[in-house]
């Protein structure tokens, strides 16, 4: 299986397994994954959270997928248990479908690495 085939068989696998967790199966998108990651790396699930804290867990969930390419190291954790990552490179110019491909790599990466798909 070429390695395009096997990211698009695990990015299903995770999307499948999300949705029917989160979303009555519904098909989760793009961005509510990443928003899912926020949460879980935040770790304070049941809160009620207003749009910047949104965005904001958009942003731990991109920084924790794409540290493992070197593109951003954790730092610290604030007095409110806000994970905080440093810029190590940029991040190259991509178009948008090699953006959401990096993306959706990452994201298949970060979930065989919490063994919630094989």
């Amino acid at each position: 299986m070429s390695r395009d085939e096997q990211l698009k068989e695990r990015w299903k696998n995770v999307v499948d397994k999300l949705s029917q967790q989160f979303a009555d199966g519904d098909p989760l998108d793009l961005d509510s994954i990443i928003y899912l990651i926020g949460l879980q790396e935040l770790g304070q699930l049941h809160r009620d959270y207003k749009k910047d804290h949104k965005l904001d867990l958009m942003h731990i969930a991109i920084c924790k997928l794409l540290e493992p390419y070197g593109f951003y190291e954790f730092d610290y954790v604030d007095d409110e248990g806000w994970p905080h990552y440093k810029v190590k490179a940029q991040l190259p110019h991509l178009k948008a479908g090699e953006q959401s491909v990096l993306m959706k790599e990452a994201i298949v990466n970060y979930f065989l690495e919490t063994e919630y798909i094989d």
